[in-house]
């Protein structure tokens, strides 16, 4: 069981299955055809970033790298501007990982903001480069609503390694 800093609650290993199953719900959310709103959150990235703070040694820049490229697909992007995108994104929050447990979920929304604005800019940067116009500063409103859910995913991705309050009071343990 991992006691987070800043936390009193110790929290129960984490299944491999709620990982995969995380990654898989937040894909699909991103494959819903719900128009081209500006400010709708890659819900993908922010579980990458999730896994990449809490469980770095199993959600790496590899799986990041592969979504990436399942993404530059269902979008017909430039192959390979959202998988370099979601790489970068991963690393960074494995490099920060440590650091950004000790917050609470307001504060670690305020420092992951800069990690997804930096990958909304590589996937901007890279479509302006293969000769796509710039669609303006409006774009990097997605990385502002992914900050913002951040609390919201961490809380939903967190309750399951919740453990339950003891029963006994008799047992120390």
């Amino acid at each position: 069981m991992i006691l987070h800093p800043g936390h009193e609650q110790l929290l129960l290993p984490v299944k491999p299955g709620l990982i995969w199953f995380s990654l898989f719900v937040a894909l699909v959310l991103n494959l819903l055809p719900l128009g081209r709103v500006l400010w709708m959150p890659d819900f993908l990235a922010v579980v990458l970033v999730f896994w990449g703070v809490h469980q770095p040694r199993r959600v790496g820049i590899t799986v990041a790298f592969l979504f990436g490229l399942v993404m530059d697909v269902h979008q017909a992007a430039l192959l390979g501007q959202n998988a370099l995108a979601y790489s970068v994104l991963t690393f960074l929050a494995m490099a920060a990982h440590r650091r950004l447990r000790w917050f609470p979920l307001g504060v670690q929304a305020v420092q992951v903001l800069p990690i997804f604005l930096l990958a909304q800019a590589i996937v901007v940067g890279l479509r302006v480069l293969g000769g796509g116009v710039f669609p303006g500063w409006l774009v990097f409103a997605g990385a502002l609503a992914e900050a913002v859910v951040w609390p919201v995913i961490s809380l939903l991705l967190l309750a399951p390694q919740r453990r339950p309050p003891d029963p006994d009071k008799n047992r120390p343990l």
